[in-house]
């Protein structure tokens, strides 16, 4: 979907702008709700059902950007604010979603 020029010309340099659903969304969903581990290339493509030869490629866009990490064969969330953020606001969620006020009947 198009966008107009003046939100292109006025929007934030600095906004983490990945969209829902996409494949460097899911693999950065999956990474931050697993911030305390780093996986392979093969591990992501099994946790996150992404065709096995697109998940290289997602993490070196991804990694260029500074959003993860790579070390060897292992991938990880980056350190970026933006994203410790991200993977607060997931926790949370995660926990808003299973607290006892939801199961009441």
């Amino acid at each position: 979907m198009p966008i107009s020029i003046d939100r292109f010309e006025d929007g934030p340099t600095n906004a983490l702008d990945i969209q829902d659903g996409t494949q460097p969304h899911q693999i950065l969903q999956f990474l931050a709700a697993n911030d305390e581990a780093a996986f392979t290339q093969t591990e992501i493509h099994e946790a996150t059902n992404i065709p096995r030869g697109s998940v290289g490629a997602v993490l070196s866009r991804l990694k260029d950007r500074g959003l993860v990490r790579h070390r060897g064969r292992y991938w990880a969330i980056g350190e970026d604010d933006r994203l410790a953020s991200y993977a607060a606001q997931r926790a949370a969620s995660s926990v808003s979603t299973t607290d006892d006020y939801y199961n009441e009947s």
